[in-house]
């Protein structure tokens, strides 16, 4: 059953295929069959992919990825972002049967596009990035049922994208085709990054003789995440805002003896505060003058 003739309409009950059900693909197959759709083929390479198959799966056929497009309504391409255009281009100059398929993507970077030659040869192009964090462990299938997917589609396509969506639990949420990268920066900045510093945290408080770091940074992080996302910069505290200049200098030096690979980042995001809070009036000119003289470092 292909959907070429007629997509304003809900999706019918599909039968679905993965390509790379690794994390991601095989927690939205699952959310997928949730929602009433049948998973009924998959191509797998890796070991850890044919057990979490078999874990997850157990239903599904293990093909190969042409054979996987042939016998799908609509097809999961879950590939790292840099084997997606690749791999599109290889199932159509092999024949893969794409013409009136739903095929969909789960990567943040890219919208349609990336699916250009399916696209030509007759697929109906789908991106469906969903917002969440992937271990592969049991709680990955739950977390989809509270987060946004990045929904990028041709118009005509947008309402079965979104109903997708909402059919795993996710909220839809619209991103025009142009601006996919700097939504994918954004995405990865705050949640990657965010990671990163989370661990330097612990490291240099375990360095001070903190035996517990998780227990310490806990409930102070989540405060301030709280306050991120409630106040946006109105949500800072610590020394820069107060226009602290010397404490941030000693920061600076001690990191310098202890942890001096972790100077330039504390000194760029410590000139990023500087800059939004003092565009927002939460610094005063001449604190902020104070301070980037400390951060020429």
């Amino acid at each position: 059953m292909h959907l070429a003739e007629d997509t304003r309409q809900r999706p019918a009950r599909l039968d679905v295929g993965i390509i790379g059900p690794g994390r991601v693909g095989s927690a939205m197959g699952m959310a997928l069959e949730r929602a009433g759709h049948r998973v009924v083929a998959a191509s797998a390479v890796s070991e850890p992919s044919r057990d979490r198959l078999a874990a997850r799966l157990p239903d599904a056929r293990l093909l190969e990825p042409v054979e996987v497009v042939g016998a799908a309504d609509l097809v999961l391409l879950t590939v790292p972002d840099d084997a997606l255009g690749p791999l599109v281009r290889g199932l159509v100059d092999t024949g893969a049967a794409v013409g009136g398929t739903l095929i969909a993507h789960t990567s943040g970077s890219h919208g349609y596009g990336i699916l250009s030659a399916a696209t030509a040869a007759g697929a109906l192009p789908l991106a469906l990035h969903p917002v969440m964090t992937f271990t592969g462990r049991d709680e990955d299938i739950s977390r989809l049922t509270t987060c946004s997917f990045g929904v990028t589609a041709p118009e005509r396509l947008r309402p079965i994208a979104e109903a997708l969506v909402v059919e795993m639990g996710g909220e839809p949420v619209w991103i025009a085709e142009e601006h996919r990268t700097l939504y994918h920066a954004a995405l990865a900045g705050g949640a990657n990054h965010l990671v990163t510093l989370v661990a330097e945290s612990a490291g240099l408080l375990s360095a001070a003789g903190v035996d517990d770091p998780g227990r310490m940074l806990g409930p102070l992080l989540g405060a301030a995440l709280d306050n991120a996302l409630r106040l946006g910069v109105d949500g800072l505290s610590g020394p820069v805002l107060r226009g602290d200049a010397e404490t941030v200098a000693c920061h600076i030096s001690e990191l310098r003896e202890v942890s001096p690979e972790s100077v330039p980042s504390y000194v760029a995001l410590a000139r990023l505060t500087a800059d939004r809070a003092l565009a927002a009036g939460l610094l005063k000119p001449d604190d902020a003058a104070r301070l980037l003289d400390v951060l020429q470092a």
